[in-house]
């Protein structure tokens, strides 16, 4: 049998479980143009994915009035609307996903996402059970910010030890590394994986596979 080095597995969402940082980064392209800001550059505009949506915004927009990001949010969830059919789960991550389940791990996701976003992405029947717990910015606080990962060591009374965070961004590792959690980095979502190295991360996967396999020897 498998000891388990971890109880919890918490997943960022966006770049990490699902394919969505290519569109992500057009919308917030678009929605800065269309309020009159400078676009923002692409790596400008992936740097911010994983932040709460005005945290984000407004990072990636910083000559926009702030009287004007209500409308630019607006604005970015229109155009993400458009979209959101376009979008899916990276190949790989549901028998990911149900491996780490039959193994008796804990699985849950701790997004920059809204509490709306994100329920509405976990509508699809393949994914229905399969999250025991979910965290995020809107009713938490955004990353770095620990509070995702403290609320979900609290829920299902955790030390901070048997708890693992995976995500594609600084953002994600440097959450895990606030809560004292331990974190592995993906390479394939909106950040270099470069920039990984200063937070410690396990491991970083290049692919869904390679994550799943590390997973399962280290998990």
């Amino acid at each position: 049998m498998h000891i388990r080095n971890f109880d919890l597995i918490a997943f960022d969402w966006d770049g990490t479980l699902f394919d969505s940082t290519r569109i992500i980064v057009r919308c917030i392209q678009a929605a800065v143009r269309d309020v009159g800001g400078q676009e923002p550059t692409e790596k400008a505009a992936a740097y911010v994915i994983g932040l709460g949506l005005m945290q984000a915004l407004a990072h990636a927009a910083p000559d926009v009035p702030p009287e004007k990001y209500p409308e630019l949010g607006a604005r970015y969830r229109h155009h993400y609307a458009m979209h959101f059919n376009d979008l899916s789960l990276f190949e790989g991550v549901l028998p990911l996903l149900d491996a780490l389940k039959a193994r008796g791990h804990l699985l849950a996701v701790a997004t920059g996402k809204s509490r709306r976003g994100l329920d509405e992405a976990l509508q699809s029947v393949e994914l229905k059970g399969v999250f025991d717990g979910s965290r995020t910015a809107d009713e938490t606080a955004g990353k770095p910010d620990p509070l995702m990962l403290h609320e979900l060591m609290a829920q299902f009374d955790l030390p901070a030890r048997r708890i693992l965070m995976i995500g594609d961004t600084t953002h994600d590792l440097q959450m895990a590394l606030n809560a004292d959690c331990a974190s592995v980095g993906v390479s394939y979502g909106a950040h270099e994986p470069e920039t990984f190295t200063v937070l410690n991360p396990l491991h970083v996967a290049h692919s869904v596979q390679d994550l799943h396999d590390w997973l399962l020897a280290n998990g």
